[in-house]
């Protein structure tokens, strides 16, 4: 009986390290068209219409989901967005957090934990997260912790996936001066 239940533990520790591997595949890459939005968003507490589009004609926009608001990581990975915005705007980006949250609870998190230095948006039926392949493996509707930078024409000029808070901003800031450099008219 024991080689039986160690067959069949073998198979489930395979199928999900398969779907974790199909679902850390999954994200788009750069050059993929970034798929365009608009939805409630906050900013310091105030609500309003957010269009990717339009910020898009500002220059880059840095996307990045996580999975919820208030919880330590998304807290943290807040903090440090917040901290960075200023170093963003040198070269022309701006920042935008994405997750399945209502607005009300974006409302707050817009001024305690991003420190009113950029505006989170509430995906509640997830179709943003869906439609850029950002969904927590085995939890659908919920973000995955995946960061994007889209260029002015966009497309998906980088992207990084990682549970941990950590590297986030500096990854996407470094993707961010890279693409200023090559684009000083911009």
């Amino acid at each position: 009986m024991k080689p039986r239940y160690f067959a069949a533990a073998a198979a489930l520790v395979c199928a999900g390290l398969s779907l974790f591997a199909l679902s850390a595949q999954a994200t788009l890459k750069p050059g993929d068209p970034a798929p365009d939005f608009t939805t409630q968003a906050s900013l310091g507490g105030k609500t309003y219409t957010y269009s990717l589009a339009s910020e898009l004609k500002k220059g880059p926009v840095v996307v990045y989901f996580y999975p919820a608001a208030f919880t330590k990581g998304c807290t943290i990975e807040a903090h440090e967005f917040a901290e960075a915005v200023d170093e963003y705007k040198k070269y022309g980006a701006t920042v935008i957090g994405v997750s399945h949250d209502n607005i009300d609870t974006l409302t707050k998190f817009s001024v305690s934990e991003c420190r009113s230095k950029f505006p989170v948006a509430a995906d509640e039926d997830s179709k943003i997260i869906k439609s850029y392949d950002a969904s927590m493996p085995l939890h659908a509707s919920m973000a995955n912790r995946v960061s994007y930078v889209i260029a002015p024409d966009g497309k998906v000029i980088y992207e990084y996936t990682s549970l941990s808070p950590d590297q986030h901003v500096e990854n996407t800031l470094r993707a961010v001066k890279e693409w200023a450099a090559q684009h000083p008219q911009q």
